[in-house]
């Protein structure tokens, strides 16, 4: 660790000085400067830790030689502060230097599908939006519907909204997966417990220069969006259906006011979809030798079961259960994410190697 520490090091006053150069261009400046402004936080963490331990050599040296007992105490006394100090210390910079997920600070759209369970699924799906959007609200985070397909169950057949705030994709990378839900629908009279899925996909917004979608490789189709009846059924076609060639994929948007807007919601969804297969391509490259335990992105792998009968939430890939189900529901996911978040720092410091110097 010592030794990526000085290389960090070496690379943080290179950058200084390239600053200091007269003849760096404005765009070489801004982007030696972000990266300097990166490495602050483990650069200085990593001088006070050079410092403790430097200061902790001298305590135990001054313990080993000093005959003065008065000394003796006080070194014995600064072993005992900074030992937990420098444990500490090698937490935050093994974090430090695990590799940050270049999305982590893109705003995110989510989609929430129902899966097998009919209605009971739908209602489901629904019960996840509200959570996810609890959730926002707790970050004070905004979050706006791009489309969505209700039933009229007060379920969703599909809802997909994007959330915006700082640090979203950071947080809600680990929520897409099969959400199960187990209980006794309120249409059921026998009090029989059902079982329901939804799947969840959290794709990180991508900006328009990220991916390059050729207007060769969509057709679209417009048509009027559907309403409830009477005075509100539109009679412009506003309501937009992207057909992707390339892939198969279709993307249908229609709660804008125009047919423009429409169609930029609908590319933004294509163009997040299309990211994430390129990420999921790059990531499979690079961990071929590794399958993580946190946000593999497996859609078809059961991530979560919410249990109403024994009012209990369990997250299966790290094994960590919740008994707190209506506090769940309302929003309260911030431990799962906690827990498998350190689950995924772990795994990327084992496979980094950090871990075992």
């Amino acid at each position: 660790m010592l030794d990526k520490l000085q290389a960090i090091e070496n690379r943080y006053e290179q950058l200084g000085s390239e600053l200091l150069d007269p003849a760096i261009n404005y765009q070489r400046a801004g982007e030696v400067n972000k990266e300097r402004v990166d490495l602050e936080p483990l650069i200085t963490k990593a001088r006070e830790y050079r410092q403790a331990m430097k200061s902790l050599d001298e305590a135990k040296a001054l313990i080993e030689t000093e005959n003065d007992a008065e000394l003796v105490a006080l070194a014995k006394a600064d072993v005992e502060d900074l030992t937990p100090k420098i444990e500490l210390l090698e937490k935050e910079i093994k974090g430090l230097l695990v590799p940050k997920d270049p999305r982590d600070d893109k705003n995110v759209i989510v989609e929430v599908r129902a899966g097998a369970g009919g209605d009971e699924a739908a209602i489901f799906a629904a019960d996840l939006f509200r959570m996810y959007t609890r959730y926002a609200e707790d970050k004070r985070w905004k979050t706006e519907i791009m489309s969505e397909n209700a039933i009229g169950v007060g379920g969703y057949k599909e809802v997909i909204f994007e959330v915006k705030g700082k640090g979203v994709f950071s947080k809600l990378k680990y929520e897409s997966g099969v959400h199960r839900v187990q209980r006794v629908p309120a249409t059921e009279s026998q009090g029989r417990i059902h079982t329901s899925t939804a799947t969840v996909t959290v794709l990180a917004e991508v900006d328009d220069v990220e991916i390059d979608i050729p207007e060769s490789d969509i057709t679209i189709e417009v048509y009027r969006s559907s309403g409830a009846g009477g005075q509100n059924v539109q009679k412009n076609s506003t309501a937009v259906r992207l057909y992707h060639k390339p892939t198969g994929m279709i993307v249908t948007c229609q709660d804008e006011r125009s047919q423009l807007q429409n169609k930029l919601r609908a590319l933004s969804i294509l163009r997040a979809r299309l990211y994430e297969i390129e990420e999921q391509k790059r990531r499979a490259e690079l961990e071929a030798n590794r399958r993580s335990q946190v946000g593999s992105g497996d859609r078809s792998e059961k991530i979560r079961t919410y249990n109403y009968p024994q009012n209990r939430v369990t997250d299966h890939r790290i094994g960590y259960s919740s008994y707190n189900l209506p506090g769940v529901m309302d929003g309260s996911i911030d431990q799962f994410i906690e827990e498998l978040s350190t689950q995924d720092e772990a795994d990327k410091l084992a496979a980094s190697g950090i871990d075992d110097e």
